[in-house]
This record gives C-alpha cells, sequence and structure tokens, in this order.
C-alpha cells in the first residue's frame, strides 16, 4: 500500500466520499493519522484513504459505532504486525535451514574425501558421482 502524502483534505474527503470534518474528527479520535507538511496542512496517502474506506463500511455496513470501530482498526494494526512478523520469521528460519544445508553439504564432501583417501585407489570414488548425494547400498565398486 502506498504510504507517500499526497491528498489535502479536501480532495480525500472527496475521494471517499466524505465530509472534510469528518476526517478530522476522525483524525482527532486516533482513526487515521495523515501527515502534516511543514505549514501544517494535511496530507493523506493511498493507505489512509484505504483506511478511511474501511471506517466507511463498517460504520455504513456493519452499523458499528466509532468505539467498535476503533477496536477493529487495533485489532487490524496487530494483524498487520504480526502478519509482517511472520514474515521476518520465516525468512529467517529459511536462511537459517540454506545455512544448515550448505554446512552439510560442506561436511559430508570433506567427510567424503577423507574416506576416500584412506582406501586402496581401485576403491575411491567421487562424491558427486552419487545420486541425491547418497551411495548406493550394498553395491561392491570393481
Amino acid at each position: 500500500m502506498d504510504e507517500r502524502p499526497r491528498y489535502m483534505i479536501s480532495v480525500a474527503a472527496e475521494l471517499v466520499g466524505m465530509h472534510p470534518q469528518t476526517l478530522r474528527i476522525y483524525e482527532a479520535k486516533g482513526l487515521v493519522r495523515p501527515k502534516r507538511t511543514p505549514g501544517n496542512t494535511r496530507l493523506y496517502s493511498e493507505a489512509d484513504l484505504e483506511r478511511l474506506r474501511l471506517i466507511q463500511r463498517l460504520t455504513g455496513q456493519l452499523g458499528l459505532n466509532l468505539a467498535g470501530v476503533e477496536t477493529v482498526l487495533r485489532l487490524e494494526d496487530e494483524l498487520g504486525r504480526l502478519r509482517s512478523r511472520l514474515v521476518r520469521v520465516e525468512e529467517q528460519m529459511r536462511q537459517e535451514i540454506r545455512d544448515v544445508h550448505r554446512q552439510y553439504k560442506r561436511e559430508v564432501v570433506l567427510y567424503r574425501k577423507d574416506a576416500d583417501e584412506t582406501l586402496p585407489s581401485r576403491h575411491r570414488t567421487s562424491w558427486t558421482s552419487y545420486e541425491g548425494g547418497r551411495p548406493p547400498s550394498s553395491t561392491p565398486r570393481s
């Protein structure tokens, strides 16, 4: 969602079909937080407009009062934070799994090279020649 502030209050109100005073009330209640210019002009982003549309649906279609809307928005915000955290944790887990796989492959190759050095040359093999990274089961090599 685009977070760049770009719409003055009159434009934002028109885009969502609300009166500018309604937007001021919602801001005063903390339901929406438009950015401010150095001259203190409110600027609304696309994300702010989506939030205003959600407030409109909650009050108009579901009949919630502003206290109910505040609760729903707080839960929506918390859900968004939890989703973001989950994405970060999932990516961290994927990275750790990749690291473990890389380390495992490195150790297996080193182990295989060490094992090959102790075998007579006719029994030495290349680890990369095994499909799926495993030697064939109990097949004598010549």
